[in-house]
């Protein structure tokens, strides 16, 4: 038995090491083809969290170092120069972190999001039955009515400025339900340094159409798909804590994979039909 553990261990290494690109992409057209291939990717890795990132891709198995010389930071770069490309998506998106989705796959986690076509209703919904704070709404209202805003002043006209942690918060919150995201970088506030934050029906009018094309169940499927051809093999607690899916919809969107063949479920695991 263990044996066999430790041969699946070295398969699901191998895997990996093929499907993260660890040191692999030297150029931003290089780094636009792993996240259209991998489909959606942490912009630095996530403790706790296994998906591949673009900080991998660049700079090889190890740590984001503090030191803002390394020659992995030009992933830094590479992230400002897309924003306002829409070559892909970038937010602060899965567990609230910087992720990268491609196109093709942007619009099924729209779906997923609470966006049902109206967004200057929308939003109001969600606050009135207490799924959006007060922070989150106030900014929302800020650059649904003045346009895209930098940091500081987003803050200031959302009457914000003396509430740095919850401001910060409800930014997190609105990129993580894809009512908001960074569309570009300019030389502003104290760093010289700052993103402009717009509305995710403003910058990307098509998401929206796209999104109508599948149900929640296709999202879901869709997303799943992604996700096990980039890591192989995951747990059920791993694929909620990534995504927060309900565990009766994450059993749903596990049953046609399963019956197909193309994922085996083990007592610990679902993984790909090639690692079984």
């Amino acid at each position: 038995m263990r044996a066999r553990k430790t041969s699946f261990e070295h398969r699901l290494k191998e895997f990996r090491q093929q499907s993260y690109w660890p040191g692999k992409v030297k150029s931003l057209e290089a780094a636009l083809r792993f996240v259209n291939q991998r489909g959606f990717v942490f912009f630095w890795p996530i403790q706790g969290c296994e998906l591949p990132s673009l900080w991998v891709a660049a700079a090889g198995w190890r740590e984001v170092p503090s030191n803002h010389d390394d020659p992995g930071h030009i992933t830094w770069g590479w992230k400002d120069r897309m924003l306002g490309q829409r070559k892909w998506y970038y937010a602060k998106v899965l567990r609230k972190k910087g992720t990268m989705i491609s196109l093709e796959a942007a619009p099924f986690f729209y779906r997923l999001s609470e966006n049902y076509g109206s967004p200057e209703e929308d939003y109001l919904t969600q606050y009135q039955e207490g799924r959006l704070s007060p922070e989150a709404k106030a900014i929302y209202e800020t650059l649904l009515s003045e346009g895209p805003l930098y940091t500081q002043e987003l803050r200031r006209r959302a009457k914000l400025s003396d509430k740095l942690y919850r401001f910060a918060k409800g930014l997190d919150e609105l990129q993580a339900d894809f009512k908001v995201l960074p569309a570009a970088v300019v030389e502003a506030g104290r760093w010289n340094y700052a993103y402009v934050y717009d509305l995710t029906h403003r910058h990307f009018p098509q998401l929206a159409e796209k999104a109508k094309i599948v149900d929640d169940l296709e999202a879901r499927r869709k997303i799943l798909d992604f996700y096990f051809r980039s890591v192989g093999a995951a747990t059920p607690q791993e694929i909620h804590r990534l995504f927060g899916w309900e565990r009766t919809d994450l059993e749903e969107a596990l049953e046609q994979p399963i019956a197909q063949g193309s994922l085996l479920r083990t007592a610990e695991k679902l993984i790909v039909r090639q690692l079984g």
